[in-house]
């Protein structure tokens, strides 16, 4: 069965006469009563290409759902079936991505958890880590963006949760059609390679303010206000590898980029402890709408220059806004693409909960690094926050027709 033949969403439901009743009782009967076959909405009816001269999931706006799923080549696994499995991940991606049955039109393998769902904006992207070259005796082919992450002060790293060989980023606006995606996957890995850490986001869903706006993290921070624009004219040379790479950096990665992958942990009870005026100096932004504390909107340039009647900063030194700005930083920008967590209450009765903060850019030498080297030398949120895991991942440019993803470097 295709997924594109839809069944009518509870949505519809106002549109048959139903009234909402006590205890929610209209509402299980609106998901249990057939209802006749509707046009699906634009929600999951939007589809992301798989093919591109970028992998998508890097430029694609953020997801309401994602996971973020690490692997390990298995013992004695080697190059060629790395380039197997990548095959068979790029086929089952194809379909997704386009909202069909993992397996092609007769369903294959799929599960059937995403049958009557669109593609939801499915987005599936591919990595390798600094390890994986090694167990494809493939080092001589791995750029030197990869080498280790330096150590910073506040990291408080879970290597079990941290680093791998492959690494996949799955997004979609629907839970059920990103679920898919991670299941399918997952098996299709079969014994080439097992499963190293995973994690699991969300964000805002689309559609749930009055106006597209930038998204708010647990903190209740809007979250991304500084990333750079597509249309900018120096967007891709900060995001993505050239066409004609520079040295260090083999052609296999001509339109790829590096992802760097960190699971901050947000102690929300301390945060939410401080009073509003209080958070907003840690900031330096107005939490009501993410104005810079000097004034204007979102979008205004913060002066940081600007002092008070009290002859002191507006925009304290060691704000985060201040702090992570690129004219603070010799220009170095990085494009952010996080979700949230919530992974229960820790042992200590804390919520376990904050950012898998994801970020992009053409080095990482460049973009996050000399970035979090500052924030860990005198970020004021990094009382509020611990980073527990991390990783680096080189993300190769999209696929063209008829290839499957990393076929430029492992048939190289």
């Amino acid at each position: 069965m295709s997924r594109r033949r839809l069944l009518g969403t509870v949505g519809a439901a106002g549109a048959t006469g139903l009234a909402l009743g006590a205890a929610g009782g209209a509402t299980v009967y609106a998901v249990g009563r057939p209802e006749p076959a509707t046009a699906l909405t634009s929600l999951g009816a939007d589809s992301v290409p798989f093919h591109g001269a970028h992998q998508a999931g890097i430029t694609t706006p953020s997801h309401a759902r994602g996971h973020l799923i690490a692997f390990d080549l298995a013992p004695g696994a080697g190059r060629k079936e790395a380039a197997a499995l990548l095959r068979r991940w790029s086929a089952s991606a194809r379909a997704m991505m386009a909202g069909e049955p993992a397996g092609g039109q007769a369903g294959g393998h799929d599960t059937g958890i995403a049958l009557d769902a669109g593609p939801s904006s499915l987005t599936v992207t591919f990595g390798f880590g600094r390890t994986f070259f090694d167990r494809t005796d493939l080092a001589d082919r791995r750029p030197t963006a990869l080498d280790p992450l330096p150590a910073f002060s506040s990291d408080h790293l879970d290597a079990a949760r941290s680093d791998g060989d492959l690494w996949i980023q799955i997004g979609a606006d629907d839970a059920l059609v990103a679920f898919h995606a991670l299941r399918t996957l997952q098996k299709d890995a079969g014994t080439a390679a097992r499963v190293r850490w995973q994690m699991n986001g969300f964000n805002r869903s689309p559609g749930a303010t009055q106006h597209p706006m930038t998204s708010r993290n647990l903190m209740g921070q809007i979250d991304g206000t500084g990333n750079p624009k597509p249309s900018e004219p120096d967007f891709d040379r900060r995001i993505f590898v050239p066409a004609t790479p520079a040295a260090g950096t083999p052609d296999w990665m001509a339109g790829g980029s590096y992802a760097v992958v960190r699971r901050i942990r947000m102690l929300l009870d301390d945060w939410e402890r401080l009073p509003l005026g209080k958070q907003e100096q840690v900031i330096g932004r107005r939490k009501s709408d993410g104005a810079p504390l000097t004034g204007g909107t979102e979008t205004t340039e913060p002066a940081l220059d600007r002092t008070g009647s009290d002859g002191k900063l507006v925009i304290a030194a060691n704000a985060h806004a201040r702090i992570s700005a690129p004219e603070a930083n010799g220009g170095a920008a990085m494009l952010r693409r996080p979700f949230s967590f919530h992974d229960g209450i820790a042992a200590d009765g804390t919520p376990d909960a904050g950012l898998l903060f994801v970020c992009w850019q053409a080095d990482p030498l460049k973009g996050f690094v000399p970035v979090q080297r500052k924030l860990d030398r005198g970020d004021a949120l990094s009382a509020f926050i611990r980073h527990e895991a991390s990783g680096l991942f080189a993300v190769p440019g999209g696929a063209r027709q008829g290839e499957y993803v990393g076929q430029r470097l492992l048939e190289s």
